[in-house]
């Protein structure tokens, strides 16, 4: 399947944001296997870069020999590659318009920071980066809700209930940001995104990752940036993780397993942080995966969470949905420990679900339709 087809396939967006030079474009290639152009100068990227990661998952391989499949294929998280921002984004400096636009298009964002020096930037400071974001994304949003309270006040002064709703949570968003806060932390979160006809264009609401990229995962002064980092995250209602981006586009080189491995143990490397990111960014977006193993392939599939069986019929093909019959299913634990599909429905572990079944992460599913 192509790019663009997975892209109009599967609406789900990370995008990877953060200020010029700060290691965005590296993070993208190691994630997606791009080649996109790195230069240590702002505005590399423009138009912001498209493309598809793989979502590690064990439970696949596990899955994959139970049934005697011979081929993997992973769930994908669709990736943009955003233009750098800088202070004054909000008011359009720099690339800001296209930059905010960009970033609202997005479900979840993975905000990267420089832990790395840079002669054109001098030291690493990745809180005072961070915050310097975060504030463009207030201020941006603040000017979206004014214009938003604009349009709709008078509406609301002549009775209609539904705008006066949105006016009173615009208002209390408003508030929110203007005492320095973010929408996603508010006490009031879940009831403004309820109130709040348009949330996917509040960056503020949107979850968030946060990773430093460091040249040198092992050293004291990253480590350190990091734990203050990571309480900086925490403080904001998000995570943080740690990518040496680069070491690790340079391992995937590298053919000779041992020679790789080797070289990710002196690099520091033990486990991918790249691959944590991409299943972290997943998660966040409210993915799930459930499982098939047809035609010799065992393969994972993206579905939002809460999702019934009908949707995840339609994420194959659109004709099972619409000949929906039954699902037959099986939690994959419980079929890696029965060791076949066989087994696992005599022990009364397969279960048959309809249309309406909301489908857990990590069911196994056989789909019944007419064609």
């Amino acid at each position: 399947m192509s790019l663009e087809a997975r892209l109009l396939k599967d609406t789900m967006l990370a995008g990877i944001v953060g200020k010029p030079n700060a290691g965005k474009t590296t993070l993208f290639n190691a994630l997606t296997g791009g080649a996109c152009p790195v230069a240590s100068y702002r505005f590399t990227t423009i138009d912001p870069n498209k493309g598809v990661a793989f979502v590690p998952d064990e439970r696949l391989e596990l899955i994959a020999r139970v049934a005697g499949c011979e081929r993997r294929v992973p769930a994908t998280m669709n990736f943009y590659d955003v233009a750098g921002l800088i202070e004054g984004a909000s008011r359009g400096e720099g690339l800001g318009n296209q930059f905010l636009a960009d970033v609202r298009s997005c479900d979840v964002l993975v905000h990267v920071v420089r832990g790395f020096d840079l002669d054109t930037e001098g030291p690493p400071r990745p809180i005072e980066d961070a915050r310097a974001v975060v504030v463009e994304f207030q201020l941006a949003d603040l000017e979206l809700i004014e214009r938003r309270l604009e349009k709709l006040t008078k509406k609301a002064r002549t009775g209609d209930a539904e705008a006066r709703r949105e006016v009173a949570a615009l208002e209390e968003a408003r508030a929110v940001l203007e005492r320095g806060e973010l929408l996603a932390t508010s006490d009031r979160t879940h009831e403004l995104r309820a109130d709040i006809s348009y949330l996917r264009d509040l960056i503020t609401l949107k979850p968030v990752i946060y990773v430093l990229s460091v040249a040198d995962p092992t050293g004291d002064r990253e480590k350190k940036l990091f734990r203050e980092l990571e309480e900086f995250a925490v403080s904001h209602g998000a995570s943080a993780l740690m990518s040496a981006a680069e070491a690790e586009v340079e391992l995937a080189r590298i053919e000779d397993a041992a020679e790789r491995a080797e070289l990710a143990r002196a690099l520091g490397i033990e486990e991918s942080t790249v691959r944590a990111i991409a299943r972290a960014a997943y998660e966040r977006a409210g993915l799930i995966s459930f499982f098939t193993t047809l035609s010799n392939e065992c393969r994972a599939w993206e579905l939002l969470s809460g999702s019934t069986a009908v949707d995840a019929a339609g994420k194959i093909h659109s004709d099972m949905a619409r000949g929906f019959i039954k699902a037959e299913v099986v939690f994959w634990e419980d079929l890696v420990s029965c060791g076949s599909w066989a087994a696992a429905r005599e022990a009364g572990k397969v279960l048959v679900e309809g249309r309406e079944y909301v489908v857990r992460d990590g069911d196994v599913i056989i789909f019944k339709f007419n064609a």
